[in-house]
């Protein structure tokens, strides 16, 4: 049995990742290919917990180191009960984010480092790397824009455009640091068009690897 495969969904918030995942999501049924969709934080029932310190909880005041230990107390039981074991089924895993995002926020936007931050990364996905990584890339200057509408907000939609910079600059260096796994696409296109190309990666991928 061949393993499945770990394609992860990196952005800004109001990118776009909940629309494509979701497309992506049609394509591979109509394609009868197994896969299994999930979410960081958030995929397993600790990670709703710490989801909803994370997101629901503005009157705590989280430091930037111990907001790095939460984001890695979630990816650690995500990835040992949920997506390594469904991985080593030949299940393709397809996430909303992975350990780009603690990187580009907790690395550097929050300013705790990036070589701590990918190292307790690669503890917490007992060095696992997703074999394909979607960075949908948007302005910056719109995230407010778009996210001004969702009924679940994080502490990160209220940082201010210099933040979302900030992060954008962060995902497109790792996007050039490892431009065999990390895809930009131009997420200001229209959805069809992205999920077009974001197609053609996943399809290449799995074909690669299979």
């Amino acid at each position: 049995m061949s393993r499945g495969r770990l394609i992860s969904f990196e952005g800004l918030d109001g990118a776009g990742k909940t629309t494509q995942i979701q497309l992506l999501e049609q394509w591979l049924n109509e394609q009868q290919i197994t896969y299994l969709r999930t979410r960081e934080p958030g995929g397993t029932p600790l990670g709703v917990e710490i989801r909803r310190l994370l997101f629901h909880h503005p009157e705590l005041v989280i430091t930037p180191l111990a907001e790095a230990f939460l984001f890695q107390a979630d990816r650690a039981q995500h990835f040992s009960t949920l997506v390594l074991p469904a991985l080593a089924t030949g299940t393709h895993v397809i996430t909303d984010r992975c350990f780009d995002s603690s990187i580009a926020y907790q690395g550097v936007a929050r300013g705790v480092g990036v070589e701590l931050v990918s190292h307790l990364s690669m503890l917490a996905t007992q060095d696992h790397v997703p074999d394909l990584t979607i960075f949908l890339d948007l302005d910056p200057a719109i995230v407010h824009e778009r996210t001004d509408g969702r009924i679940e907000h994080s502490r990160f939609d209220r940082e201010n455009a210099q933040f979302h910079a900030t992060l954008r600059e962060a995902f497109l260096k790792l996007a050039r640091t490892y431009p065999e796994r990390i895809k930009i696409v131009n997420a200001a296109q229209a959805p069809e068009r992205i999920h077009q190309e974001i197609v053609t990666l996943v399809a290449d991928v799995l074909a690669r690897e299979s």
